[in-house]
């Protein structure tokens, strides 16, 4: 089984110096490899997070935002296949997971309700996302699909609002205790011939630090403290194949499941 789990926007600035209170992601740097990609690109969410999933450049899958000339752009605008349309033709099964290359996030094979229409914006919310997406993708692995492609996007929202407060650091032990229970309670990384992608589609910084500024610091939600930033995180676990950018993950999971 795969299992790729992508975190929006999470970020090695706040993991390392933290790996003492996130024991989850420390057991998994410890057991698995991890590295920082930098992101070629604008980091921008919706057209990383196509690229990764259908290996193609910005350039070549023409997305470039969640809006154009004022309508939401659908999964059926996106002119390309994505992986598990390629697996799924070939008889593999595979299911995917509120993945926001679209808002509201996209799902394949799975019956699922993003919270707050994808962006989630207050405590309650992150909560009910981070809770549910652990439990929609423990109930998948218990099914043992071929591949399964889950993503978490709370950490995105809560950065941009509140980077540099302690609540940031709380917020990624809730995500690491949700991961322990994902990847280390249930068992799964006991399996060898279990394979494992953790990756975000983009860091974190203070407004005005990233290379390229990705939104404006005054917003209708309020001010920004916090913006994209082109390092991204990896850590994988039983997984040769080499990632070097975000378009990687398409081919590595396509020559991992056999295709």
């Amino acid at each position: 089984m795969i299992l790729v789990l992508g975190i929006d926007a999470a970020t090695w600035t706040v993991i390392k110096p933290n790996l003492g209170n996130l024991p989850s992601f420390k057991k998994l740097t410890q057991i698995g490899k991890s590295k920082t990609i930098v992101l070629q690109e604008t980091p921008l969410s919706a057209p990383i997070w196509c690229g990764m999933f259908c290996g193609k450049m910005p350039s070549e899958h023409k997305h470039e935002s969640y809006v154009v000339d004022g309508n939401i752009v659908k999964r059926e605008d996106i002119k390309v296949d994505f992986i598990w349309d390629v697996l799924h033709r070939e008889g593999k099964d595979v299911k995917v997971l509120n993945v926001p290359f679209v808002v509201p996030p996209y799902s394949f094979g799975v019956d699922f309700k993003p919270v707050g229409f994808g962006l989630p914006t207050n405590d309650k919310e992150w909560q009910e996302e981070l809770e549910r997406v652990t439990e929609k993708t423990k109930e998948l692995l218990s099914q043992k699909p071929d591949v399964i492609i889950s993503v978490y996007t709370l950490l995105d929202r809560i950065q941009h609002f509140h980077w540099g407060e302690d609540c940031v650091l709380e917020w990624y032990q809730k995500v690491d205790k949700k991961i322990g229970e994902l990847l280390l309670d249930t068992g799964f990384l006991e399996n060898k011939a279990n394979r494992l992608i953790i990756i975000s589609d983009h860091g974190f910084c203070s407004f005005g630090e990233a290379k390229v500024q990705t939104l404006p610091e005054q917003t209708k939600q309020g001010k920004l403290k916090g913006d994209h930033h082109e390092n991204a995180l990896l850590i994988t676990v039983n997984v040769d194949y080499d990632i070097n950018r975000p378009q990687d993950v398409f081919f590595a999971v396509k020559e991992l499941a056999g295709s």
